[in-house]
């Protein structure tokens, strides 16, 4: 794996984030007032320009209503078995 912004793994984490996003029926401006942060900061997250380190999908999770262990499961079916760094 590649420190790629469009790798699988990065793509899928978007793809769980948005989809817990959307399923508590919050606006990505109403996601931003929870994490204390701009609405530029979430649309960059969810664009794919900007990576998640683990303690800020900590947060994510937590301000989702979302089990971070599942969001990373779903990433590590993304990844691709024998990937590298």
């Amino acid at each position: 794996m590649t420190k790629s912004l469009r790798s699988e793994g990065h793509i899928a984490l978007i793809e769980a984030l948005i989809e817990a996003r959307k399923t508590k029926g919050i606006s990505q401006a109403e996601l931003a007032e929870l994490l204390k942060c701009h609405q530029s900061f979430v649309a960059r997250i969810e664009s794919g320009q900007r990576r998640i380190d683990v303690p800020e999908l900590v947060i994510l999770s937590r301000a989702l209503n979302a089990d971070a262990s599942v969001l990373l499961e779903t990433v590590s079916r993304a990844v691709p078995v024998g990937a590298r760094i």
